[in-house]
């Protein structure tokens, strides 16, 4: 029988030490924003610590004292409300486009991505499926099966926004291994990703071009190849220690997106090798922990949802560090608890919240 616990500290710590660094390389990082425009420099930050950090830390608390079991009872209808709400920007008037995608809902003096949310309610049903079929995941009906349509069917909702999702996927992946999954099975998987991700190449002229300058990085230095150029330039002269807090050349109108997905290259250029080697550490011992606490949770639903938590958030973020570094093609995929992103810093520390709840439990 399950008895409750006090949350996992390491876990808490590294949640923790991840948003104050966060903290502190997105204020820095925002200054290149200050010297060309000081009200949206303004807006930027104040939508990040009231929006972001102060109101995701008060739903993080409040979904690390709800029972995580909430979450199963009502997987299905978070889904089915995350599909209509992204469903609702094509409705002329709330949705509109930015960065070439149609993926924002307009609040007002406020704007909504609900693809963040639809992420995380994929992970709820998928692990409460997982959880009601049980030692039937080894079976096509029950274990492949619903993870290819949970696969397509997510894909095809952030496909018609004009964006792909490449982390979704392997955190579902991931919790079908879990759950039981069979390993073979994973060629067959190998296989339907790569048709697809050759058919959005074939399709995504934009995405045909990333994976070309990732083959070329030098053959436009000004054009699709400057940013790749200009944040391996933040990178290399960040050296062993960085130019220190606050620094940094390339945010002042070289790096595009200095507090969104190219923010880690600012962070390289302040604090070197020593303090990137630092990020990526926090982020191996959140994923750790994480795994930990999966590891010792008796219930599958618990077992599974932080399985695919945690492995959404590492992900995501190894990705943004690996194309800030070259050895991956540009993904616009943020780094997390660190990026500009009001929506995504919210989603990921309620998703947080609910892992500190899942610590609470034991077999």
């Amino acid at each position: 029988m399950a008895r409750t616990f006090k949350v996992d500290r390491p876990f808490l710590l590294s949640l923790a030490l991840l948003m104050a660094g966060g903290l502190v390389i997105f204020f820095s990082a925002s200054f290149g924003l200050l010297a060309k425009n000081q009200a949206e420099y303004s807006s930027i930050d104040f939508n990040q610590v009231v929006f972001g950090v102060l109101l995701g830390g008060i739903v993080c608390i409040i979904t690390s004292r709800i029972p995580y079991k909430f979450w199963r009872q009502w997987a299905f209808w978070i889904f089915l409300a995350t599909v209509v709400l992204n469903l609702a920007i094509f409705i002329p008037g709330l949705g509109f486009t930015h960065g070439g995608s149609e993926r924002w809902l307009n609040l007002g003096a406020y704007s909504l991505q609900p693809g963040e949310f639809l992420r995380i309610a994929a992970l709820f049903y998928y692990a409460a499926l997982l959880a009601m079929f049980k030692n039937k995941t080894a079976t096509f009906q029950y274990g492949l099966l619903p993870l290819v349509v949970m696969i397509l069917g997510t894909e095809l909702m952030f496909y018609v926004q004009g964006d792909t999702e490449l982390v979704l996927p392997l955190a579902l992946t991931a919790m079908y291994i879990g759950g039981g999954g069979r390993w073979r099975d994973l060629g067959i998987l190998f296989l339907i990703g790569a048709i697809g991700v050759t058919g959005l190449i074939m399709t995504k002229p934009y995405i045909k071009q990333r994976v070309y300058i990732f083959m070329h990085p030098a053959s436009d230095p000004l054009g699709s190849g400057y940013q790749i150029q200009q944040s391996l330039i933040a990178v290399g002269s960040g050296q062993i220690t960085g130019r220190g807090f606050g620094q940094s050349l390339q945010k002042f109108n070289f790096l595009p997106e200095p507090v969104g997905d190219s923010i880690f290259a600012v962070a390289a250029e302040e604090f070197g090798f020593i303090g990137s080697m630092a990020i990526l550490i926090l982020y191996l011992l959140f994923g750790l922990f994480g795994l930990k606490i999966a590891r010792r949770v008796g219930d599958p639903f618990g077992r599974l949802l932080t399985i695919g938590i945690v492995i959404l958030i590492v992900v995501q973020s190894y990705m943004n560090v690996g194309a800030m570094l070259g050895v991956i093609p540009l993904t616009g995929v943020t780094l997390v608890f660190v990026s500009h992103g009001g929506t995504s810093m919210l989603v990921s520390l309620f998703a947080a919240g609910i892992i500190l709840n899942i610590s609470r439990q034991r077999a």
